[in-house]
């Protein structure tokens, strides 16, 4: 028999209902649920109603909450800085239950990545193009810190406000140590991967300015309607641009009107296509201390193992 979604318990059910009736200012009932749990790491979905459809993700973790009000201020971070499409919150966006939290937000009309026409993938790069064109005194982010997937993510500014530094003690070294802590990653690769640290002064190529970015910017974290590329579940921060130009195919392959659009606005350094595999380090290292057990962990280890023995 099969199980029930999560969010189609009654509770969470009257509780999506009652905000979004909030926000609607009357009376806003769900009439038909989609189930959207196979695209996200929570259980997610789209109670559809009118005038608009409410999509929810749900969160059972101790620091849920935390997550997603992390995610609601990179959201708002973006769309202020940026000027970027954005979804729109229902209410505040959080609403918290006896047990977990719910993130809401006004569900998109979409295009899924497999009906995206080249219009769709050229929105992506002029987006990421957009994001890029802001600029910090310092990387990282000093308002608040965030999350990766469901990790923590600390955006502290480094003293030297230098890029290696700040991509080494920010981003490699603390996804090295929950991998290790997980024991997922064999000790040859985790020794392989502080000696490759010591190298990144000469592998992270020219100086750059702070920009800001996605953060967590794969392709799949940004919805295709008919007039913008919306981005989601982003994890901002002030870096090296390239970071969100390697993560937007490191999953799935992208087509090259991504990169065309993105050039239109903003140039590629040449050398960025020796760097890309460096700057999914740290994604790499992430999926393997979450899904090291599973067969997608399995397949990102080889990656990642690929990547750390092609910069020794």
């Amino acid at each position: 028999m099969p199980s029930i979604h999560p969010l189609l318990d009654e509770d969470i059910k009257r509780a999506i209902e009652r905000a979004a009736s909030h926000h609607l200012g009357r009376s806003w009932v769900s009439t038909s649920f989609t189930d959207l749990n196979d695209r996200a790491s929570h259980p997610c979905g789209i109670f559809h109603g009118g005038p608009f459809s409410a999509f929810a993700k749900l969160g059972l973790e101790v620091d849920a909450a935390a997550q997603f009000t992390s995610e609601l201020r990179g959201l708002a971070l973006v769309r202020q800085r940026a000027g970027i499409a954005t979804p729109t919150p229902i209410g505040s966006g959080l609403v918290e239950l006896e047990r977990g939290c719910l993130l809401l937000f006004e569900a998109l009309p979409e295009r899924p990545p497999e009906a995206r026409s080249r219009d769709d993938w050229r929105a992506i790069g002029r987006t990421l193009a957009v994001l890029h064109q802001v600029h910090g005194g310092c990387f990282g982010l000093a308002e608040f810190d965030g999350f990766f997937g469901p990790l923590r993510q600390d955006n502290r500014p480094v003293k030297s406000n230098r890029w290696a530094d700040f991509y080494a003690e920010r981003r490699i070294v603390p996804r090295l140590r929950s991998v290790v802590d997980a024991g997922h990653l064999p000790l040859d690769l985790a020794a392989d991967v502080e000696r490759l640290l010591g190298r990144l002064p000469t592998l992270c190529g020219p100086d750059v300015r702070p920009a800001l970015l996605h953060g967590d910017a794969q392709q799949h974290n940004f919805v295709s309607t008919d007039t913008d590329a919306v981005a989601i579940d982003v994890a901002p921060y002030f870096g090296h641009p390239e970071i969100d130009l390697a993560l937007v195919d490191y999953f799935d392959a992208v087509p090259d009107d991504v990169f065309e659009a993105y050039r239109e606005i903003v140039p590629i350094d040449t050398g960025f296509a020796q760097r890309r595999e460096l700057w999914r380090l740290f994604g790499y290292l992430a999926v393997v201390t979450v899904d090291g057990h599973k067969p997608f962990g399995h397949r990102m280890l080889t990656c990642l193992a690929d990547a750390v023995r092609s910069y020794l």
